[in-house]
């Protein structure tokens, strides 16, 4: 019997134990009452522990999808455990996903970056919304805007990457966005900050007169999964500071509510000895709920009533009054957020220099607007409502209401309350208060799973609070933020946990039941996923190319575990180079990274994906790359060379030498080891093919990935029976080492996927006699 070495023998063990485990245990073993009072731990802080437990292996019941503030990205996390997924680029590069690294990202990021002839390379996250089907989420697309630059980015939930960037033509500012209407026909972002639509100086003595605010209606199309710019609009408002928004649903379906605070229209100038901003926008008692019936606004558009400011359609406010689709509603003072009711008949509005939250009754406003009973008039002719008429009801909810979210126990909401640090739960329909809990300090916003929908979920809260301070461990004079997470699935809310945020600041969160999510789990080869469309420059095993054309070295590789096709890559000084990369695996976590010394390049390939790095060889020299991703044993094999030669030399064609010379003895020894090695591998394709494989889509995947390296191990095999029939030792035994990496590729995918089935109950298949 031959004795397995190596690598084969490893394998071979792991067969033999399959999914044994040997669980040492001691009679000394703590006790949960041992641990609880090593660690100083309550019965309360246990309960909590398990209630936001995932178990090694589980999964959470919620996706959460926040801003990153100013780190210009999105970022992932479960609920209820709290562990981060994962971080998104959208506004700004994020090099783990090559995001602004390869071409294909970059195209997607420069359509978005050129402001007033200014490349931006910032953004500040606010407010991420998840596509709706009848005021449902649907799990399909992700919407975020930046505050700092107007813009809104596309980001598609089949791979969590941004997919579109489109820029405001006409607003200087916004906090308003994202917000979607009841089957994402449009998204909606709103000015912040009043400015002239031109790009020209005007000055501030012009502010009433040429200042104007706009509630921006992007057309979305579902079908593409792309903004239309082009099929876009929006509403001229006056020089008010809009905020927040929110789209109708149901009754209220194609309307919508966007609140405001500065109506006082000051300009500020501290610096001039006059009373700064938030002196001279907070004197009045009310601002004003701007209400838009978008729906007819569009129709007027497509009659023409617009004008084109920047390119873009603006419906001005004459034509929004004489045509009655724009009304103002007085609300409390310094409100920060407007938000529907589930079934679209009230909507909520909070003011943070205020205690009161105000329910507005849809119904009444819409007879108020029938009956053309107005409470007058603001300076720019648009009709003003009655508060007390519009009301359903005021409740007193603490000091610095601001941001309410809904709980799908039916008329149960949630509001931050940021000057008492608390969260208050209450009855909009009854109008009563039921419960209030004391959180971390300065709230801002909250979230409730699903809870801007037509079906909130209940059960969790997310509160998420400003700088933490004392909350965690010092890490010096910039704190973490802080996301806590509250039970709310009784009558009284309790708090579970407490998150940093190692971003700031993350404005705002949705989060959706990740059953809802079929997220793709590798590509199909060759594809291209900012276009979503296959890549002109997909490239398969054996066809790798160096192609000259237009003064570009175009080079077409491929990535296999565990080596970069082509491995030397030989240019002249001053030549521009185009590396287009395809990952040829197939298992959907066999990712790999290409970085090059020297020329910012750093790809992220997933499993199918391609993508090409251009960029101009300055400087002669020899510059190594390699895979970025810990992939394989010999991950750090997975290496190459870029040789750039001085401009007007030719490439030298010396024959290569390695160190080491292998005899008829070490091809020999090789071999063995590569048939042995064969032997556990049928062992293992002999278990998953007695079994029910077919029904668990990982495994399928797995077996396809082995396969093709068992099809790369035969022409390994043949390539070095070749050498050694020429008694070329040397060769022979190289090839046969790749020969036997073709087959731990092979064993690894197959050892894998036989896990998968042992622990998911896969069954064996009777054959047919």
């Amino acid at each position: 019997m031959k004795t397995l070495t190596g690598y084969g023998a490893v394998m071979s063990m792991a067969f033999g134990l399959g999914m044994s485990a040997f669980i040492a245990t001691s009679s000394a073993q703590p006790t949960l009452d041992d641990v609880m009072k090593a660690r100083g731990l309550t019965q309360k802080d246990i309960l909590a522990a398990a209630k936001t437990y995932v178990p090694t292996g589980g999964r959470d019941e919620f996706i959460a999808i926040s801003s990153g503030g100013q780190s210009g990205q999105i970022f992932l996390y479960g609920i209820p455990s709290m562990r981060i997924l994962k971080y998104i680029g959208v506004f700004t590069p994020e090099p783990w996903q090559g995001y602004g690294f390869d071409d294909e990202s970059k195209a997607v990021l420069e359509a978005g970056n050129l402001i007033n002839g200014n490349r931006i390379t910032y953004g500040d996250t606010h407010h991420p919304a998840i596509t709706e089907t009848n005021g449902v989420y649907d799990g399909e697309y992700v919407f975020i805007n930046d505050k700092a630059n107007p813009r809104i980015a596309v980001i598609d939930m089949k791979d969590f990457e941004t997919k579109q960037i489109v820029i405001n033509p006409i607003m200087k500012s916004e906090h308003g966005g994202a917000f979607v209407t009841q089957n994402s026909e449009y998204v909606i972002e709103a000015t912040q900050y009043a400015g002239p639509y031109g790009h020209d100086y005007v000055p501030l003595s012009k502010f009433n007169e040429e200042y104007r605010g706009a509630i921006t209606y992007w057309k979305f199309n579902r079908e593409k999964g792309r903004i239309e710019p082009e099929n876009s609009f929006s509403v001229e408002v006056p020089p008010y500071s809009q905020d927040l928004s929110d789209a109708g649903k149901f009754v209220s379906h194609g309307w919508s509510a966007t609140n405001s605070f500065c109506t006082e229209r000051y300009i500020g100038g501290i610096e001039k000895g006059r009373p700064p901003f938030e002196a001279g926008c907070s004197q009045k008692d009310t601002d004003f709920v701007h209400l838009v019936n978008w729906k007819k606004a569009a129709e007027l558009v497509k009659a023409g009533k617009a004008k084109k400011i920047n390119g873009h359609n603006v419906l001005p406010m004459d034509v929004s009054i004489k045509e009655g689709i724009l009304f103002l509603i007085p609300e409390p003072k310094s409100p920060h957020g407007v938000d529907f009711s589930p079934d679209g008949k009230f909507f909520i509005v909070a003011g943070k220099l205020d205690t009161h939250a105000s329910v507005y009754d849809f119904g009444k406003i819409m007879k108020l607007i029938e009956a053309k009973d107005f409470a007058g008039k603001d300076p720019y002719g648009i009709p003003i409502l009655d508060l007390k008429k519009s009301l359903h009801t005021q409740v007193s909810v603490g000091l610095g209401p601001l941001h309410t979210q809904y709980d799908s126990k039916p008329c149960v909401v949630y509001t931050s309350i940021y000057v008492d640090s608390m969260v208050t739960k209450w009855d909009y329909c009854e109008g009563k208060v039921l419960d209030k809990l004391h959180i971390h300090y300065n709230i801002g916003h909250l979230m409730t799973m699903e809870g801007d929908s037509a079906k909130p979920q209940g059960k969790y809260l997310v509160s998420l609070n400003k700088l933490a301070i004392d909350r965690f461990n010092p890490v010096g004079p910039l704190h973490p933020q802080n996301h806590q997470l509250i039970d709310i699935s009784g009558d009284k809310m309790q708090l579970l946990y407490d998150m940093p945020v190692p971003l700031g600041e993350p404005h705002y969160t949705v989060a959706i039941r990740a059953s809802l999510l079929k997220p793709k789990v590798r590509y199909s080869t060759g594809w291209d996923s900012r276009t979503d469309s296959k890549s002109a420059y997909r490239t398969r095993p054996g066809r790798e190319k160096v192609v000259r054309k237009d003064g570009v070295v175009h080079v077409y590789g491929t990535l296999i575990r565990s080596h970069i096709t082509p491995e030397i890559i030989e240019v002249e000084e001053g030549e521009t180079v185009s590396i287009h990369l395809t990952n040829v695996e197939r298992a959907e976590d066999e990712t790999h990274g290409f970085a090059i010394n020297g020329h910012n390049v750093n790809l992220s390939v997933e499993p199918g994906k391609t993508v090409s790095a251009t960029f101009k060889a300055n400087s002669q020299g020899v510059f190594p790359y390699y895979c970025t991703e810990f992939c394989s044993a010999l991950h750090l094999e997975m290496q190459g060379y870029l040789l750039v030669r001085p401009k007007g030399t030719k490439a030298e064609d010396a024959a290569l030498s390695e160190g080491q010379a292998y005899t008829e003895a070490d091809y020999k020894k090789q071999i063995a080891n590569n048939v042995a090695t064969q032997a556990v591998i049928d062992s293992v394709v002999k278990f998953i093919t007695e079994r029910n494989f077919k029904d668990f889509p990982t495994v399928v995947a797995l077996v396809e990935d082995a396969v093709d390296q068992l099809n790369f191990a035969a022409e390994a095999k043949k390539k070095s029976e070749e050498f050694a029939a020429k008694k070329d030792w040397q060769n022979a035994t190289l090839w046969g080492q790749q020969w036997f990496q073709y087959q731990v590729k092979t064993a690894d995918m197959g050892l894998r996927a036989k896990t998968h089935l042992e622990q998911n109950g896969a069954v064996v298949v009777k054959k047919d006699k």
